[in-house]
């Protein structure tokens, strides 16, 4: 059950808390009731978030989280490329620490693995709970 991280920007190198966040992404697939795979988190800029969403998705703007999604079986998988630059600019407009946002963006990316969607109103709603109750959680 490896959660790799890597980092294809210079930006950052360090990810402050990945223990915590570890053994929240447990928690998350316990309680959601799957397996963890393999999940792979990858930091990058802004040109690369740009440049998948182009390839993979057709769309022409930035995104601070593209999903790729390999969950079989109950089991998480995936690739969660996330825009470095994007997080930082979320975490100024909504005022919060850079690394709480990752975090967010993170379980945001985990929870489309466990068949989330954000398409809606609905839908976003339900996902913006689910986020707030497993950043929510207190991990020791």
């Amino acid at each position: 059950m490896p959660i790799c991280f890597y980092f294809s920007t210079n930006r950052t190198r360090r990810i402050s808390g990945k223990k915590n966040l570890i053994e929240r992404i447990k928690v998350l697939a316990f309680v959601e009731c799957f397996q963890i795979g393999d999940i792979s988190i990858i930091l990058v800029d802004d040109a690369e978030i740009l440049n998948i969403n182009n390839k993979y998705l057709k769309h022409n703007y930035y995104t601070d989280i593209i999903t790729f999604d390999y969950t079989k079986d109950r089991t998480i998988s995936g690739d969660l490329y996330i825009s470095i630059e994007r997080v930082c600019e979320n975490a100024k407009q909504y005022n919060t620490k850079v690394n709480d946002e990752l975090n967010r963006v993170i379980i945001h990316g985990l929870l489309h693995l466990c068949g989330y969607k954000d398409k809606t109103k609905k839908q976003a709603s339900l996902i913006r709970k689910k986020e707030n109750y497993y950043l929510g959680l207190k991990i020791d």
